[in-house]
């Protein structure tokens, strides 16, 4: 699982409330208070949740505040409920790994990006993506599962076909599922689904994961190799291992000098990581990476 990788991990999140529980109160709360006004006789209240949906016309001229508030608006009791159960699936190993700050920028970038893309297809193509207002948090919510089956691609998951019948997958076949049933509904015109939210909330969270997350971890290695490792300590390094290879085969990896350990263990499980991916990693290398991490942070 994800957040099986300390190294990606921002301690400080254990300590506090999840973020995903917070965002679920929140979707929860904000629901009970449209029912309250919905069913107020104040004309004001209905004027005010007319303001709240994502309308692609009201979007065009200018009415921005909408990509944030129709992602904590929901048309049911089930659209809530099944937006905040995938919230909670996805959404706490995703925040323990990448921490508080990161995982609001996936969610909440994921759900405006895909409110951008429903309301251009709205615009450019009203018979496929629908031209009515957009509630919901689906966009952010597909983000999450983006990213999560695009860091743990090989990882196997199980759902529940129609809530009922267990079905266990590799997450990145979930992903490739969900992509081609949002599609299909694009090219069937199906009314009431926002599927162009629901893909660009998608490219978002891969964008994401590829480009933030994962990037940032190469950089992170990349740089403090960069600044640890130059020409003499090259040199030095070369005499060292031949010095260990021949003189001292028995030490162990965590004895080694940082500039050694990284050139000899650290650089190939990046290149590793480069070409297929983190989930590709094995548990010794994910060691590997925190008594990297743990070494170059000590200089």
């Amino acid at each position: 699982m994800l957040s099986d990788r300390p190294y990606l991990r921002d301690t400080s999140t254990s300590r506090r409330w999840s973020t995903s529980v917070v965002l679920i109160i929140a979707n929860a709360v904000v629901y009970l208070l449209v029912l309250i006004a919905l069913q107020s006789r104040q004309p004001f209240l209905r004027d005010v949740l007319g303001w709240l949906p994502l309308d692609p016309r009201a979007l065009a001229r200018g009415h921005a505040w909408q990509l944030l508030t129709f992602q904590f608006l929901h048309a049911g009791t089930f659209h809530l409920l099944i937006n905040c159960a995938m919230l909670y699936m996805f959404g706490r190993p995703l925040e323990m790994a990448m921490g508080r700050s990161a995982f609001l920028k996936l969610y909440f970038g994921s759900g405006v990006f895909g409110g951008l893309v429903q309301a251009a297809g709205a615009w450019l193509l009203p018979n496929q993506f629908g031209v009515g207002p957009v509630v919901g948090a689906s966009a952010g919510v597909f983000g999450l599962i983006a990213a999560f089956a695009w860091i743990n691609r090989d990882t196997s998951i199980t759902m529940l076909l129609g809530f009922i019948i267990p079905v266990s997958m590799k997450a990145k076949y979930l992903l490739v599922v969900e992509v081609v049933l949002a599609v299909m509904g694009l090219l069937s015109g199906e009314s009431g689904v926002a599927h162009g939210a629901h893909l660009g909330g998608m490219a978002f969270g891969v964008a994401f994961a590829n480009y933030v997350v994962l990037g940032n971890l190469l950089q992170f290695f990349r740089k403090k190799t960069h600044r640890i490792i130059r020409p003499r300590e090259l040199i030095r390094t070369r005499a060292s291992r031949e010095k260990r290879d021949f003189g001292n085969s028995g030490s162990d990896d965590k004895d080694l000098p940082p500039e050694e350990f990284i050139s000899r263990e650290v650089d190939p499980i990046l290149d590793k990581i480069s070409q297929h991916g983190i989930q590709s990693l094995t548990e010794r290398e994910r060691r590997i990476l925190e008594m990297a991490r743990s070494k170059m942070n000590r200089r």
